[in-house]
């Protein structure tokens, strides 16, 4: 599932140690722009801590997650926890941003109105 949003807060590492070895994880708390802008608290668990660190308050992001439930003597929890993020805003390239505009009259240039092919492949 994708949630896309502004990132409202980032919330500080937590460490930890269990039996499996040391484990960090990091929270961001993220607005979503529709209707009544609910937000969403996003887990980043191990290397994608390091994602984390290119959020800034007020970023748009999309952020790709899995939903899961699980019960805890008779209460369900659940985990919004994030495996992909991009940031659709970032400065890239638009594709062929830097050609000039069309002209059609460049491409009618010698075959004023002829329908006759011209072959010019060397086969």
């Amino acid at each position: 599932m994708e949630i896309q949003g502004i990132v409202y807060r980032v919330l500080p590492v937590i460490k930890g140690t269990s039996a499996r070895g040391e484990w960090m994880k990091q929270e961001v708390v993220l607005e979503l722009q529709n209707e009544f802008n609910r937000k969403v608290c996003i887990s980043f668990w191990g290397d994608k801590v390091q994602d984390v660190a290119k959020m800034r308050e007020g970023t748009n992001v999309s952020v790709s997650v899995n939903i899961e439930s699980r019960e805890y003597n008779g209460r369900w929890f659940t985990e919004v926890r994030a495996w992909k993020i991009s940031f659709p805003n970032e400065n890239s390239p638009t594709p062929h941003a830097d050609l000039p505009p069309l002209n059609v009259s460049d491409f009618e240039g010698g075959n004023s109105g002829s329908t006759e092919e011209i072959d010019d492949l060397p086969f």
